[in-house]
């Protein structure tokens, strides 16, 4: 077999019958997503840009809507980087990861104000802007603009994974899995940027995590995790460690005129900048006191839990008065009538209202 490199696992040869295969597969059965464009259409890199970071960590399923919204909002990058960060992080509620929003909102206005509204076509210059890394910067510069990039993500390694029954547990794979992916990738300058959603496509719609289609998988033939029966179980995974448990108090506050009480959250930090219920310190043990602008705390006798990606969270539902003269600017709360309110909160603080409401 000769090799495309030293330690190479696939000839030259081989690696250009597994693109055709792939993308004859993709020109087939590709996902028909939002901010695909249509096959020999050029791809807008402000849209490709904002799905990308919306996809982080977040299901296609989950972002389509958003996209839309956003869209809808702020139709260019211009429109974006001239718009309030806290109407962004209200568009952004629920899809959590919230730095990511405020990253976005960053990045479009250094593309908007400093780049004459140009989004950088190499992965160097991309990954200098905000929110931007090595599997972000490769995605843009293949999609967008068309130029060979190693583009691996979750799809992509169990792909990988399974095609050369690569055992290594992840995430200590990782470095390999992408070094084998780059043999697909390397020097590609037809059509890298559907190279690189065939594989994502392939992994969403047939290789899937659990009973994959191997049957109807254009690799199959030569998949050795196929061939050694091994498909399913690949990629192996570390065994996860028991998250943290952390506790705290929310409270449901509200005034003569039937609004409820919210508080603005600090800039940074978790959920940094959106909006919530007013609530305790998060510990490691339950809340001994409540916080002073707090009167009459009610137990609701019932408890919310919430899994963030680092530590589960059990918050303690009491419904209560504000003290006298204890709320003041520095406090962040103002009064808001729910319903208007209630699109622009984080999904943990939308749960808990549900279990007020109970």
């Amino acid at each position: 077999m000769t090799a495309t490199k030293t330690n190479s696992k696939i000839s030259v040869r081989e690696v250009a019958k597994y693109r055709g295969q792939l993308l004859t597969w993709y020109d087939q059965h590709r996902r028909d997503i939002p901010w695909r464009t249509k096959l020999g259409q050029v791809a807008d890199p402000y849209n490709v840009w904002l799905s990308e970071v919306m996809c982080q960590q977040t299901t296609v399923q989950a972002v389509k809507a958003y996209y839309l919204k956003f869209l809808v909002l702020w139709p260019t990058v211009q429109d974006l980087a001239a718009a309030e960060q806290a109407d962004v992080m209200a568009a952004w509620a629920g899809l959590g990861y919230y730095a990511r929003a405020r990253n976005l909102h960053k990045c479009a206005q250094i593309v908007a104000n400093e780049l004459d509204g140009v989004f950088p076509d190499t992965q160097d210059e991309l990954r200098k802007l905000p929110g931007i890394g090595e599997y972000t910067s490769a995605a843009i510069a293949s999609i967008a603009f068309n130029k060979p990039a190693t583009v691996v993500d979750g799809n992509v390694e169990r792909v990988i994974a399974r095609f050369f029954a690569v055992e290594e547990p992840m995430p200590r794979a990782k470095k390999q899995l992408k070094a084998l992916a780059h043999e697909f990738y390397d020097g590609f300058k037809e059509r890298p940027g559907d190279l690189a959603q065939s594989f994502m496509d392939l992994g969403a719609r047939l290789c899937i995590p659990k009973a994959p289609r191997c049957a109807l998988c254009p690799l199959q033939t030569d998949c050795q995790g196929y061939q050694a029966g091994i498909a399913a179980e690949l990629p192996r995974k570390t065994k996860e460690k028991t998250r943290p448990q952390k506790y705290g108090n929310i409270y449901w506050i509200i005034n003569e005129q039937g609004e409820a009480l919210f508080h603005q959250r600090a800039p940074k930090g978790l959920l940094g900048g959106m909006l919530g219920l007013p609530t305790s310190d998060w510990g490691t043990s339950a809340p001994q006191k409540h916080p002073v602008f707090v009167e009459s705390p009610e137990s609701c006798k019932t408890f919310v839990d919430y899994t963030f990606t680092h530590f589960n969270l059990q918050l303690h539902l009491y419904k209560a008065q504000v003290a006298n003269n204890k709320l003041s600017e520095e406090d962040n709360m103002f009064w808001a009538a729910y319903k208007q309110t209630e699109a622009k909160l984080p999904s943990v603080f939308k749960k808990a209202f549900k279990g007020f409401q109970a």
